[in-house]
């Protein structure tokens, strides 16, 4: 693509050089450019990518993009400087990778808990009508069946639209994006258009990033600030932000709840581990789920369908065919007769979501036994909270590692148990070594407990010191049962 053709997309302060070079690709990361590409240098959280132009020039930039111009100027490269690169990022990259939102209907999914569900729940529902459909998540981006593997929840700029660009050349007529806070604020998702927005909830988490919760509200919200007329956004009014998060959108608001009058109202008749019996919008359906922040899930999928053009009881078919995502409350039998439960949950919140559904259906007849810990280097905050959460809701806890990365374990421990008094004390033991831990909770349970395994759900390694070691909750959940059996 032309040089000039691409800064349509942006409003440049200036540029110096031959506008009507070819570009053969765009990047920030300067050691991926190639002779003919664009460089743009973003002022990341880590790193300056002004320090990386000269490195940049000489792998064969034939343009830089950048907020201040470099002291000497290379013969023959064109220079485009912006007041913002982290905004002209994600319109150039939109547009040298074709502009594939609009050639599709992209909905958006943000909260602190559920956009890993409902997005892939999404995702499944319109394949089951057998559209082609992409997908942006933290398990795993899909064009259509071909599955593409991740690091982030949401991409970075030129990753993003690549992936877009690819699903809209594959045929796909819908997308479903999970939309982090971080890249709300670090605007990733800058150029994309959207037809739609999902609001699940808002609870502490990434104060490590945003510094407090009026930051993170104020970054989820802008999501919803900058939606276009012709969008929707659907959001929770069950939480006390719902309506918050949309104060200020132009676009069309619709509300789901399963306790107050709403668009999409929802209600949880009866809960057991082989799934729910829900009535949404006043009909009758059976779900392969657990737990009333499920059936939330499932009733924001339920709305976003309808909004899509879908029929309510065509929806509730295929709604009724769903199962569970990756390390979301997924069950694992014992030939003992208790239950273990993998779930992802690791923030306050999701822990005691996840605690209420089991004690849902267990209704005092068994043991919980919680086994969770708290990730190293994230908001240490959380720590003592979700100890006191798990101690309020459990039978049992023992605290272990859970992805420690540059931190000690111990420390991470010792931070969780300063949130305990004695009372939590006296049921509480600490365990660093999260196999050990594991079993552990399997030695203690008996017929009709339940073990809940919390915190990694889908991830399938320990993240010690910059290693990622293979560990996988479930795995070592069915390896411990297989031996003790």
């Amino acid at each position: 693509m032309k040089l000039n053709e691409l800064l349509k997309a942006i409003q440049p302060i200036q540029v110096i050089g031959n506008q009507e070079v070819e570009i053969i690709e765009v990047n920030i990361d300067s050691r991926q450019v190639r002779e003919g590409d664009l460089f743009m240098a973003m002022r990341g959280t880590q790193t300056d990518g002004h320090a990386y132009i000269a490195s940049a020039i000489e792998k064969g930039a034939v343009a830089v993009l950048c907020e201040d111009l470099p002291e000497q100027l290379s013969e023959g490269v064109t220079y485009i400087q912006v007041k913002e690169s982290e905004d002209a990022v994600g319109k150039l990259a939109t547009t040298f990778y074709g502009d594939p939102t609009s050639k599709m209907k992209l909905v958006g999914v943000t909260g602190t808990n559920g956009k890993t569900t409902i997005a892939t729940l999404l995702y499944n529902t319109f394949r089951y009508f057998g559209y082609k459909v992409g997908l942006v998540s933290t398990v795993c981006n899909y064009i259509d069946d071909e599955a593409v593997p991740t690091e982030h929840t949401t991409p970075d700029p030129i990753t993003l639209n690549r992936l877009l660009g690819k699903m809209a050349d594959c045929g796909c007529k819908y997308a479903f994006m999970e939309v982090s806070s971080h890249s709300i604020d670090q605007k990733r998702i800058s150029g994309l258009k959207f037809a739609g927005g999902i609001f699940t909830n808002l609870t502490r988490d990434h104060l490590d990033y945003h510094k407090s919760v009026d930051n993170y509200l104020r970054a989820k919200k802008k999501f919803f600030d900058d939606m276009p007329k012709d969008a929707f956004c659907l959001t929770n009014l069950d939480d006390k932000n719902g309506m918050v998060m949309t104060q200020n959108t132009r676009a069309k608001v619709y509300t789901y709840s399963l306790r107050s009058l709403s668009d999409f109202k929802g209600k949880l008749l009866e809960s057991h581990f082989e799934g729910m019996i829900l009535e949404f919008n006043n009909r009758e359906l059976s779900v392969q789920f657990i737990g009333k922040f499920n059936a939330s899930n499932l009733l924001a999928v339920f709305g976003a369908a309808v909004l899509l053009g879908k029929q309510e009881e065509e929806v509730l078919v295929a709604l009724s065919t769903l199962k569970p995502v990756s390390g979301r409350f997924e069950t694992v039998r014992s030939p003992e007769g208790y239950t273990a439960i993998v779930d992802y949950a690791h923030t306050p919140d999701a822990l005691v979501n996840v605690l209420n559904a089991i004690h849902g259906v267990v209704e005092g007849k068994g043991q919980i036994i919680t086994v969770c810990g708290a990730g190293g280097n994230r908001d240490k905050g959380k720590r003592p909270l979700m100890a006191k959460e798990a101690a309020k809701l459990s039978n049992r806890v023992i605290i272990t590692s859970d992805n420690p990365r540059f931190e000690e374990p111990q420390d991470i421990i010792n931070d969780m148990l300063a949130g305990l008094d004695k009372d939590d004390m006296r049921k509480t033991i600490s365990i660093v070594d999260r196999r050990e831990a594991i079993k552990t909770a399997c030695m203690l349970a008996g017929p009709g407990d339940v073990i809940l395994v919390a915190g990694k759900g889908h991830e399938n390694y320990q993240d010690v010191k910059g290693v990622k070691h293979h560990f996988d909750d479930k795995e070592v959940l069915n390896e411990i049962i297989t031996q003790n059996s």
